[in-house]
């Protein structure tokens, strides 16, 4: 089952100079989480960094950064991501999905099949289920569901345990995101006869509006500087933990 409120408190792309409080380091993120876990957060979507602060797919990482929240944060449910980011194919984000050690990790249903990987991608994902591992599956827009449905077959797409992340927005633009777009994802639901394990992200200042109209809507909520440094009245959030604090206070009251 997902976390309620997971936190994601760095993403792939942005840096100090974005905002010097965003944590690049394990140590860092570490630090973070602990605040964000004490603010309401019960769950951290994991970005691991390179020593030139770079966006970082390694299995080898990853187990450390995992043995080391164990020790920290005993309980505290951790997803890696593996996001592509421009770097990496989806033959090694496979393998680190696989080799990692994390039981939870978010996968991309368009990167999982984009050119020749379409070939291979559901036995990626009979692979992740027969190793144990839970994969949320990030959806860019709704008709991506349809896609999902393909590659997953009718037993694990129907299964109420199906997890999703509906994402709303981009980097790029700077209209952010907009509440009345998580309609899309929920009518497509509807239209696939299924009630998934769903979550929704949202980039800019309309963050909080979008995870209060995701809660209400029966979703989850990930909020978090991967996707946006902005309170709701658009003051810049000092830190991840401010940000779970309001989301925590508005979306959950």
């Amino acid at each position: 089952m997902l976390p309620h409120l997971m936190v994601a408190p760095n993403g792939a792309r942005r840096g100090k100079a974005d905002h010097p409080a965003l944590p690049i380091t394990l140590d860092e993120i570490l630090t973070e989480a602990r605040a964000c876990r004490e603010a309401g957060a019960d769950g951290l979507h994991l970005h691991l960094r390179d020593a030139q602060g770079g966006h970082l797919l390694d299995a080898g990482a990853y187990r450390e950064a995992l043995t080391a929240f164990d020790a920290a944060l005993p309980g505290f449910a951790v997803q890696i991501t593996t996001e592509a980011a421009g770097r990496y194919a989806p033959d090694h984000q496979r393998r680190v999905a696989l080799e990692s050690g994390a039981r939870s990790v978010s996968v991309s249903i368009a990167e999982m099949t984009a050119g020749e990987a379409a070939q291979t991608a559901p036995e990626f994902y009979a692979a992740c289920d027969a190793a144990g591992i839970t994969v949320q599956h990030i959806l860019y827009d709704a008709g991506e569901l349809d896609g999902l449905a393909g590659v997953l077959g009718e037993a694990r797409f129907r299964d109420p345990a199906l997890q999703l992340i509906c994402v709303l927005g981009r980097y790029t633009g700077a209209a952010g995101s907009d509440p009345a777009g998580i309609a899309q994802f929920t009518e497509a639901f509807a239209r696939h006869g299924i009630q998934p394990d769903w979550a929704l992200c949202a980039f800019g200042p309309q963050e909080t509006a979008c995870l209060r109209a995701a809660r209400a809507a029966g979703g989850k909520c990930r909020v978090g500087f991967e996707n946006s440094l902005w309170n709701a009245d658009g003051s810049l959030a000092g830190s991840n933990a401010e940000r779970v604090r309001e989301v925590r206070a508005r979306a959950f009251a």
